[in-house]
């Protein structure tokens, strides 16, 4: 009798379990014919005993005799075959959550939670007028940041076979659906898996820049691109339902991207890979808008004898006949007295000049946008609401959006970077050593422009930056002033930092009216850079160079806050309460200094990097630290998660813009005792980050750190186009955060989201009682959202399988284990003692319900790295089977538990 692929569901989950049911089915015929009938025995046999595994309590080794020792190429095939279950999986959930929203849309109800209709209704109840929401809705920018660390980077190829299978999936909502057209739909999913199981998941060469931008590019261009325009029509909708208003919408989001410009430990970036990004991201969206002007031209075949046009399109079409003779020549004679398809399909001609670079090409979006507007208030002017000015609406808020660029480049440097140019642009060795004061003292006549550098361009460091400005300048005439995003700076430390760029930009000739157009955000990263960064912010605010170009920029000071690094240098538990009280303070001091601050979020997917639902975040961040502006990284796997499906994408973004709108509008209301709470958790992260660092700084850590977590695989693998460490790795802090919270994570210890948290609670309580921490996990958002984190990375964890890693160090595995474990044991029992929960995950039964349909599957993936781990490592870690092997468990567990960078 076959053991149940679905354990446990929520009593509504009966489509869900029905979706997860076909698709193994699915996959298991795969298998028995892709690999035959033995394997796909195997397979189930495995499985099994890993469901019996869980539900008896068994230890691991239940597990291990019968993975241990196989053929690498049986491993690898194994490997795929669990990875392609769980991604049945995935891809079931994520339909599941298009049905419940069609459920929501349909039953004509309560709005689903966290909707816009849900938003608005809520701050309607909350007494906000209309015009305030209005005004807010002016100043609201929301700018979702990618960024090029693809702990989980799916081949395009394979994104477009789950993309089938999802529609496949939804195309069964429909209940008049036939017997034939259902046995098409299993055949449309079975190719599907077939032609993905015969694709290798990653491509054996190290991906290029232009590869990652190919891959951001996708969701940019594909999926984020077509269903932008159903937010708008979201908002309009709410907007109508709960305050009956028709008023336009003004823009409320675009989108960035580093690929191209992160400079930071990367040699492969520079002048070259900056201008090659923003020129394919400009042919992307030009390429889109030939489209979509082409098909409008197709809708729009109103003739002049029907209906009348304005006088200041027929003006336009006119001039665009002599401006464009030969697409005016091809139109077809029967099409000569359609006026809408005559203009639009010159308008088709001028983006066709423009995209080729040609003469009579738009000198901006701004003048294509008039374009489109000129159309849409024809329309609706001549009783055409009905008929055409819908699809009119949707390019115009695409074209608003993504201009002529599709997303700001991001460009980011470290300081030491700048130093070296500087140094040998000064001809001062010693630049670099001296103290910030002196540095700015030295730096301020570059930086406004007093003085000029004239020795030094034969350095390489110089030459290179010299050359990444003179592109950035030459980019803003070229795509458009919206086409450059911040200048970041890794390791900011001081006003002199930031003063190098000024200086530095003004080296390559960006300079806009006497000044540089440039946004400098310094990025505070560590536990100690966030505790210094308002006395940095406020010495960069006294500098009269510097408060004279923030002046030309209209007193707004972006800071990036580093949620990853923070976290490897002091433990999640110092890193989010350092990053709380970081921006209080920091937007004190902007306060004092008459300007405003925003902060850049660099977030990650997992916990232990910042990843936390939305809303929560938000809610709990500091008042007034969100004021309507968003600005925050996309990395990894959650690009794929929130984007790679169209109607999840638009739910992400719904649920993005209500965030924002709650948060600015109705932050939390104030409350007396939170003075109280903040002296606790002061103590409880600095206890936590006492136990984490003595944990880091155990004698050999890195040693152990090295032989129990398959970093050394890790570093083997493809993953991106920058080195997973900064130099020869001495201690952590050269370590990449992204590899360092990816290794703990593989061998399911996942301790970057917990260490530290039951040593500080413990502490404090024992010192000063439970009563006040009890009261923070009920009433305070910031700590019940970081104890709500920590559970579900607890949740995730298995410490039986993190020990059968560990025991993978030899004689360290004694030294290192039982702190981890200790210290695993007492986060658990303090966690659900404050949250006052039976076990982990009691209020969140459908997360619950996920991780135990994964379990499974992930558990012989690890079990299975456990064993190749050994053997490859006693072969000599060469590129062999058994890393083909290694790299195909990486990949399938990264998928399996999805938040893993």
């Amino acid at each position: 009798m076959e053991t149940p692929r679905d354990p446990e569901f929520l009593p509504h989950d009966g489509p869900l379990r029905e979706d997860v049911r076909r698709l193994g089915a699915l996959v298991g015929q795969m298998l028995a014919e892709q690999e035959g009938q033995d394997f796909f025995d195997q397979v189930e046999h495995v499985r099994t005993a890993a469901i019996g595994r869980r539900r008896s309590g068994q230890g691991v080794e239940v597990l291990g005799t019968l993975l241990t020792g196989l053929p690498a190429g049986q491993a690898e095939a194994l490997a795929r075959a669990f990875a392609t279950y769980f991604q049945a999986v995935n891809t079931a959930e994520r339909v599941h959550r298009i049905r419940r929203r069609r459920d929501y849309q349909r039953e004509g109800g309560a709005p689903q939670p966290e909707s816009l209709a849900a938003v608005l209704g809520q701050l309607k109840a909350q007494g906000v007028s209309l015009d305030e929401l209005m005004a807010l809705l002016a100043r609201v920018d929301i700018e979702p940041v990618f960024t090029a660390h693809p702990t989980e980077a799916v081949r395009r190829s394979l994104l477009e076979k789950e993309q089938e299978i999802i529609r496949a999936l939804v195309d069964e909502f429909d209940p008049t659906r036939t017997p034939q057209e259902r046995r098409d739909d299993d055949a449309r999913i079975l190719m599907a898996l077939s032609a993905g199981w015969q694709t290798a998941e990653a491509s054996p060469v190290r991906p290029s820049v232009q590869d990652e931008f190919d891959h951001v590019g996708f969701y940019l261009a594909q999926p984020i691109y077509r269903v932008l325009p159903s937010l708008y029509e979201a908002m309009d909708q709410a907007l109508a339902e709960a305050y009956d208003n028709q008023a336009p919408v003004p823009r409320l989001l675009r989108f960035a991207t580093w690929v191209g410009g992160d400079m930071d430990g990367n040699p492969n970036v520079g002048a070259d890979t900056i201008e090659a990004s923003l020129g394919a991201q400009r042919t992307h969206v030009l390429e889109r808008y030939i489209q979509d002007i082409g098909a409008l031209a197709r809708l729009l075949s109103q003739t002049d004898s029907r209906v009348e046009v304005d006088g200041k399109l027929a003006r336009r079409l006119e001039a665009y006949r002599e401006k464009f003779p030969a697409a005016a020549a091809a139109i077809r004679p029967r099409h000569a007295n359609m006026p809408y398809r005559s203009f639009l399909t010159l308008v088709q001609a001028r983006l066709q000049a423009t995209l080729h670079g040609d003469g009579e090409a738009y000198p901006s979006p701004q003048a294509f946008v008039e374009d489109i507007d000129l159309v849409e208030h024809s329309l609706l002017g001549h009783g055409g609401a009905h008929a055409g000015a819908y699809a009119v609406q949707r390019v115009l808020w695409r074209a608003r959006t993504f201009g002529f660029h599709l997303a700001r480049l991001d460009v980011r440097q470290d300081s030491s970077v700048h130093d070296e140019a500087l140094s040998a642009l000064l001809d001062d060795s010693g630049f670099a050593g001296y103290d910030a004061g002196k540095r700015t003292l030295l730096l301020r006549p570059y930086a406004s422009g007093e003085r000029s550098f004239v020795a030094g361009e034969g350095d390489e460091a110089a030459r290179s930056l010299k050359a990444v400005f003179a592109t950035l300048a030459q980019a803003r005439g070229r795509y458009g002033v919206d086409a450059t995003g911040l200048y970041i700076i890794s390791m900011a430390r001081s006003a002199a930092d930031v003063l190098a760029v000024l200086a530095l930009a003004r080296l390559g000739g960006m300079l806009e009216d006497g000044g540089v157009p440039l946004d400098v955000a310094p990025l505070f990263e560590t536990i100690d850079d966030l505790a210094a960064g308002p006395d940095t912010l406020r010495a960069l605010l006294a500098d009269p160079v510097y408060r004279a170009h923030l002046a030309r920029r209209g007193d707004r000071q972006w800071v990036m806050l580093g949620y990853s690094d923070s976290g490897k240098d002091g433990g999640t538990v110092a890193s989010r309460w350092s990053l709380q009280r970081a921006q209080v303070e920091l937007m004190e001091v902007a306060q004092e200094a008459g300007i405003v601050v925003s902060f850049f979020h660099g977030r990650g997917g997992s916990a232990s990097r910042g990843g936390s639902r939305i809303t929560n975040a938000l809610m709990s961040s500091p008042r007034g630290s969100v004021a309507g502006v968003l600005r925050v990284t996309e990395q990894g796997e959650v690009i794929h998660r929130k984007y790679g499906v169209r109607a999840l994408a638009v739910r992400n973004l719904e649920q993005t813009v209500g965030a924002v709108l709650l948060a600015s509008l109705r932050p939390r209301d104030a409350e007396p005792r939170e003075a109280t709470w903040r002296a606790v958790m002061a103590d409880v992260s600095a206890r936590s980050r006492t136990a984490y660092r003595q944990f880091v700084e155990t004698p050999r850590f890195v040693d152990y750190f090295r032989a129990a977590t398959p970093i050394d695989v890790i570093e083997h693998m493809t993953l991106g186009s920058r080195p997973s460490r900064r130099r020869s790795m001495k201690g952590v802090q050269d370590l990449r955060a992204i590899p360092w919270v990816f290794a703990w994570t593989q061998c399911r210890a996942v301790l970057t989201g917990w260490y530290g948290l039951g040593a500080g609670l413990e502490a404090v309580a024992s010192e000063q009682g439970e009563e006040a921490l009890k009261q923070m996990a009920a009433d305070w958002p910031f700590f019940r959202s970081m104890l709500a984190d920590v559970e579900m990375v607890l949740a995730k964890a298995d410490l039986d399988i993190a020990e059968a890693f560990s025991k993978l160090s030899g004689d360290l595995h004694d030294t290192f284990f039982g702190m981890i474990r200790s210290e695993f044991e007492r986060t658990l029992l303090w966690v659900l003692k404050l949250r006052g929960a039976p076990g982990l995950l009691h209020d969140e039964p459908r997360l619950a319900v996920s991780i135990r349909l994964r379990n499974p599957y992930v558990d012989p993936m690890s079990v299975l790295q456990v064993d190749l781990l050994r053997r490859w490592r006693e072969a000599g870690s060469k590129e062999d089977d058994l890393l083909g092997a290694l790299v195909a468990c990486v990949n399938g567990v990264s998928q399996g538990l999805q938040n893993t960078g």
